[in-house]
């Protein structure tokens, strides 16, 4: 089936690209372009935090459990979907464009560093006080999108949800997740490459040459980042494309071993079991 990318709802937030919902609402939606409980794409940001109860929630075709306090991150561009639970939390979603305009490169990197999955888990677990510092705000956001709604509630709204990006960077950095500011850029660029020709190869000389620097240096930017080699993140990236075109097309395996640039098709299931642990079609009966 395939995977449905869903839009900014513009008529119901007006120009202002925000909106808060609760899980509850979204999971009792019949939307009729998809359905919540199958993969689908997003087209903007989101921050999830669970208030109430257990489960799970998948995100890039794995899956995630959460509690009371669970924070998760989404980017644009990532691939999640819902199980029925009975547990409460909310959602905040906004345009990329919503929470940077004026802002300067160190507020725009934040945002693009917490968001991306490859940088650090998508799911953060909150101590209580800190869960309860961002309830507050996420309090406070509510009472200006449904209460107040002036002239004046976009730009508190914004500026709110920068001091949670802020606060949820500074969890991660305490507890060891620290980004790397003096490789940032070339990772960024490394990413934006590998995301874009991962098909075409998946040779790290191929990216340094891109990039005109040696595969040595891109080994010290991946292993400063994420601490991975050059060669483990281009393999990552890679996968999770192969997932997406499984999924997401009618081609037989063997049509996707090609197209994901294997010129033998053995060396594709040898690959993608040796990453995932699942033949390509086990990847696809659970993920129907």
């Amino acid at each position: 089936m395939k995977v449905t990318e869903i839009a900014f709802d513009k008529q119901k937030t007006g120009k202002y690209r925000f909106d808060i919902v609760d899980l509850k609402s979204i999971l009792s939606k019949k939307p009729d372009d998809h359905s919540q409980f199958e993969h689908h794409k997003l087209s903007f940001f989101v921050i999830i935090i669970m208030n109430q109860g257990k489960g799970n929630h998948s995100i890039n075709y794995k899956d995630y459990d959460f509690k009371k306090g669970t924070v998760f991150t989404l980017r644009k561009g990532n691939i999640h979907k819902f199980y029925k639970t009975k547990a409460q939390g909310r959602f905040l979603i906004f345009t990329n464009d919503f929470v940077i305009r004026n802002s300067d490169k160190i507020e725009t990197q934040k945002l693009f560093r917490l968001f991306n999955e490859m940088l650090s888990s998508p799911k953060l677990q909150l101590s209580n006080s800190e869960f309860i510092e961002i309830e507050n705000l996420i309090s406070l956001i509510e009472k200006e999108h449904l209460d107040e709604n002036d002239n004046h509630s976009h730009e508190i709204i914004r500026n709110l949800i920068q001091i949670i990006i802020h606060k949820l960077f500074r969890i991660k950095t305490k507890r060891g997740q620290y980004f790397e500011d003096k490789y940032f850029s070339n990772f960024s660029t490394l990413q934006e490459l590998v995301e874009k020709d991962c098909f075409e190869s998946k040779k790290v000389a191929f990216y340094a040459e891109k990039m005109g620097v040696t595969s040595r240096t891109l080994n010290n930017v991946t292993q400063s980042i994420i601490g991975k080699s050059a060669k483990s993140f281009i393999d990552e990236v890679l996968i999770l494309q192969i997932k997406r075109l499984i999924i997401n097309s009618n081609l037989s395996f063997t049509e996707i071993a090609y197209q994901s640039g294997f010129n033998d098709s053995t060396n594709f299931f040898k690959f993608f079991r040796k990453n995932t642990g699942n033949s390509p079609k086990e990847f696809k009966e659970k993920n129907k």
